[in-house]
């Protein structure tokens, strides 16, 4: 390991190969955590997908006792000591390899004076080091900087493979690394390692699990809203978005207050008032969320290292008189989600890319929630300054490409709440991003009062924050927000500019909204013979063009037109006529 450009101040810099030996030799099947990341470290960009953290180092350790900590960690953990074979025919790996020995290498980057804030400084390190892709057949998966002043170790910044840690192993990570500083001793290793966990996951009950939480999330695309951003402004797949940190000693006495008064957990209160929020700003009935932390639940695998990262998918129907009626169902909401979070990801895509089609949507993950305030801690955890807590600060950090448009980080929940949003600039300019997130205080300091309706109109009142605005043009149908126009653009481009109308009809048979989507596109009769898309063909293209459309949904009906699609479509003769699901015309 190398470093291209030593960053400013740095009057030395070097690289140490460090040995370890201990454990065993082991292998077999990856988890399905491990699966889905693999997926993700394939397709997506290194700084993207890989994860960093900064660890301190107690005053007056040398360098030889950092580095023997950080050899004694990869002995104790398993998946420090393991790698990804390839695959013969290139496809992504699908066993993992434990070696009993073997090393790794730290940059060390001396300074004669380290900048004033060096925290900020280190993570800006971390941050450069994700940039660059691990092999995952062949990396150890720390990618590690020491910092040192003169000599001595003063933070490690790190990058880390997402096949092998997440935030949540990182903080175990961390507070190991400290102890064996501190000489305190560690306790046995009672975790499952990443192999245990394959094993228990390919025995039959594990996979009567993975059954169950696919049929979970093939309820909620099936039936609930595509995306819960749908709205003029909302498009693309991945936002550049900034970073707002919330630190509020106010926000922290009003989580406090509220489960007091409400006998439920401060979290259970937390993520209910989230989800009140998120759908009340979307204008949806029901909040739809990724809720990624949900896998460490289980006492065993809290301090678990290895990559535990699925998500459970949260629905919650915000349908509810007051917050207390839906604070009653949000705790059975979320455990529901929590117990069906672990899944094979290939088989969750196939029958996303099955559902989807046959829905004629495209699920958005628009909305995460990852509360990590109750695990190990991570250096956004356990770097707060020393002075007493803010009232309320919110403070803008550096922007960063992410694949959701509203995704909050809760760090500390006491004394101080702590939480960072990234929201979706484009729906979500400065001042609106900072109303969402006071506007949870204020939520909370409400609650903590006494039971709150839930009717929008109050809801603004009590937060400042307001429903998405949608002209007429918008309509509901099966559970989504949609844009009949929108939907006529897209299909009018996917197939090659031809004129298109789409219209919401009413559907006597539905119990959801009460609407079908219509397409009428026109074609000339002289170009019919064998040269007019089918509605299969038809339906296929429009599939292919919906990434980064949230509010375009496919139409339910197909009809092709003699002339211009104008309505009454009885007026006009109907040349062909499908849904477009199957590869028949009709």
């Amino acid at each position: 390991m190398t470093t291209a450009h030593a960053p400013d101040g740095v009057t030395g810099s070097r690289t140490l190969t460090v040995r370890y030996a201990g454990g065993g030799t082991r292998r077999g099947p990856v988890t399905m955590g491990q699966a889905n990341m693999i997926r993700c470290i394939l397709r997506d960009e290194p700084a993207s997908i890989n994860i960093h953290d900064v660890w301190p180092v107690p005053d007056g350790t040398g360098m030889d006792r950092a580095l023997d900590a950080l050899a004694a960690l990869a002995v104790r953990h398993e998946a420090l000591r393991t790698t990804f074979p390839r695959e013969a025919g290139g496809g992504a790996p699908t066993e993992q390899a434990v070696a009993a020995a073997g090393s790794f290498t730290v940059t060390v980057l001396d300074h004669d004076a380290l900048p004033e804030d060096t925290d900020a400084y280190a993570e800006a390190v971390a941050r450069a080091a994700r940039d660059t892709r691990f092999r995952l057949d062949l990396d150890f998966p720390l990618r590690l900087r020491i910092l040192a002043r003169a000599g001595r170790p003063v933070r490690v910044a790190l990058a880390a493979s997402h096949a092998v840690t997440d935030g949540s192993a990182l903080g175990v990570l961390r507070d190991e690394w400290l102890a064996l500083l501190t000489g305190e001793p560690l306790p046995p290793v009672t975790s499952p390692t990443p192999l245990d966990l394959a094993a228990e996951e390919r025995t039959p009950a594990g996979r009567r699990k993975s059954a169950a939480s696919l049929a979970h999330w093939e309820r909620i695309l099936r039936t609930g809203p595509q995306a819960m951003f749908a709205e003029d402004g909302a498009t693309g797949t991945e936002t550049d978005t900034p970073g707002l940190t919330l630190r509020s000693a106010r926000g922290a006495r009003a989580l406090a207050a509220a489960a007091r008064r409400t006998g439920a957990l401060p979290g259970t209160v937390l993520l209910t008032a989230w989800c009140v929020l998120t759908a009340h700003r979307a204008g949806q009935s029901v909040c739809v969320a990724a809720v990624p932390t949900s896998n460490r639940f289980l006492p065993k695998l809290a301090r678990a290292v290895g990559t535990l990262s699925q998500d459970a998918l949260l629905d919650l129907d915000v349908r509810a008189p007051s917050f207390d009626a839906l604070l009653a169902k949000a705790w059975g909401a979320a455990m529901n989600a929590y117990r069906h979070s672990r899944f094979d990801a290939l088989d969750l895509w196939a029958l996303i890319g099955r559902v989807t089609t046959e829905r004629g949507s495209q699920f958005a993950r628009d909305a995460v929630f990852n509360d990590i305030s109750a695990l190990p801690s991570t250096l956004a955890a356990a770097a707060a300054p020393d002075e007493a807590a803010p009232e309320l600060e919110l403070v803008w950090g550096e922007a960063q490409a992410l694949p959701t448009r509203l995704l909050t980080f809760v760090y500390e929940t006491e004394p101080e709440l702590r939480l960072a949003t990234w929201a979706d600039p484009a729906l979500f300019p400065r001042a609106a991003a900072e109303e969402l997130v006071t506007g949870l205080v204020l939520l909370l300091e409400a609650v903590a009062e006494g039971d709150l309706p839930l009717d929008p109109p109050g809801l603004t009142g009590v937060t400042g924050v307001r429903p998405a605005a949608r002209g007429p043009e918008w309509v509901r149908v099966d559970g989504c927000w949609v844009s009949p126009a929108a939907v006529a653009a897209a299909l009018s481009g996917a197939l090659g500019g031809r004129a298109v109308e789409v219209v919401a009809e009413p559907d006597p048979d539905s119990d959801r909204d009460g609407r079908l989507l219509t397409a009428y596109i026109g074609t000339d009769e002289r170009t019919w013979a064998g040269q007019e898309p089918t509605p299969h063909q038809a339906h296929t293209a429009l599939m292919a063009v919906l990434p980064g459309r949230p509010g375009v949904l496919a139409p339910h009906r197909y009809v092709f037109v003699e002339g211009p699609p104008r309505q009454p479509a009885a007026a006009q003769r109907i040349l062909r006529e499908g849904t477009g699901r199957g590869r028949d015309a009709t």
